[in-house]
């Protein structure tokens, strides 16, 4: 008699590397599915690439004073019959091309948000660690200031913070000072939803069994908090700072428009809207809408990502 041997099918391997669980995930799956988060995820990677590239794709440096020609200036766009090459999207009252412009203000306007972010976060999720962990007096402290903050509009903080700054620096700044204060400003204004956020899942996450082995092992709270606790908490601080993303872009660039963001030298997206602003009922419509839709579709791509991410990492929608 002949003894037959059923072969068993052999589960699929698990992907070894990130990337190939990133691949595997529900996320990734939910990122396939959506065509709007996907063209959003385009538009983004194209103004990021473009802001990089501004050096090999701007057809002049629009920072270079040496560059400018006053008989280029208000020149409209190429497809306009008074149109010069290579002025793509015409020329300003300085002769600066306006598509130069933008590249190299787009690099202004993502770094203030990125490093408005970082600086907002970082600050943000540490006092949340010590109010959640610690509770008491600490978290009494920090969450008092965060409501009284949470009563002003985030604008008139950043705007508060900003005049304070330089009254104290002093009224003339450089560009690379005014960049760091707008930096500053905008931090101090969006740091409380980390703080509350990341409190509330303190919170929860140091009643669990590894914290109390954390703690039964002698571990130091600073340890327990940045390494056990903090991985756990990271997914509703990931959303917030995609959705911030795109509020510190709006900040800076109303600052800017208000005249307390960066100079004409070394403009920004907002400061191209404000320059262009003054020419708006002359005429000269290129100035101010060119980097106007630019800035529109940045910010509503990152939104966009950002809507996405919130829905895609919440387990109640899986």
């Amino acid at each position: 008699m002949t003894d037959m041997i059923q072969a068993t099918p052999s589960a699929p391997a698990e992907p070894s590397s990130w990337f190939g669980r990133f691949l595997d995930s529900d996320v990734w799956a939910s990122f396939k599915r959506s065509k709007l988060t996907m063209a959003a995820a385009f538009l983004t990677v194209l103004f990021l690439a473009a802001a990089v590239s501004a050096g090999f794709l701007a057809p002049q440096d629009p920072f270079d004073p040496a560059q400018l020609d006053l008989l280029n200036s208000r020149l409209p766009p190429l497809w306009d019959a008074e149109g010069q090459s290579p002025f793509v999207f015409g020329t300003d009252e300085q002769g600066r091309d306006i598509f130069s412009a933008i590249l190299y203000g787009l690099r202004i306007s993502l770094a203030v948000g990125f490093l408005g972010v970082a600086f907002s976060a970082t600050l943000g999720i540490t006092l949340g660690l010590l109010a959640g962990y610690f509770g008491g007096t600490v978290d009494a402290i920090i969450m008092r200031v965060a409501d009284v903050q949470l009563t002003f509009p985030a604008i008139l903080i950043a705007l508060l913070v900003d005049g304070v700054v330089k009254s104290v620096l002093g009224g003339q700044l450089d560009a690379a000072t005014t960049l760091a204060v707008l930096v500053f400003s905008i931090g101090l204004s969006f740091w409380v939803q980390y703080a509350r956020t990341v409190r509330g899942s303190v919170m929860v996450e140091k009643n669990k069994d590894y914290i109390a082995a954390a703690r039964l092992i002698g571990l130091p709270a600073p340890v327990i908090m940045f390494r056990h606790v903090l991985p756990n908490v990271l997914g509703p601080v990931l959303v917030i700072a995609t959705i911030n993303l795109a509020l510190a872009i709006i900040t800076e660039a109303t600052l800017s428009f208000l005249g307390t963001g960066m100079p004409e030298t070394m403009p920004s997206l907002g400061t191209l809207i404000r320059i262009g602003n003054n020419y708006l009922f002359s005429g000269e419509w290129w100035i101010v809408a060119f980097p106007g839709v630019a800035l529109a579709l940045l910010v509503l791509s990152i939104n966009l990502l950002g809507d996405w991410l919130r829905d895609a990492l919440n387990p109640r929608l899986r």
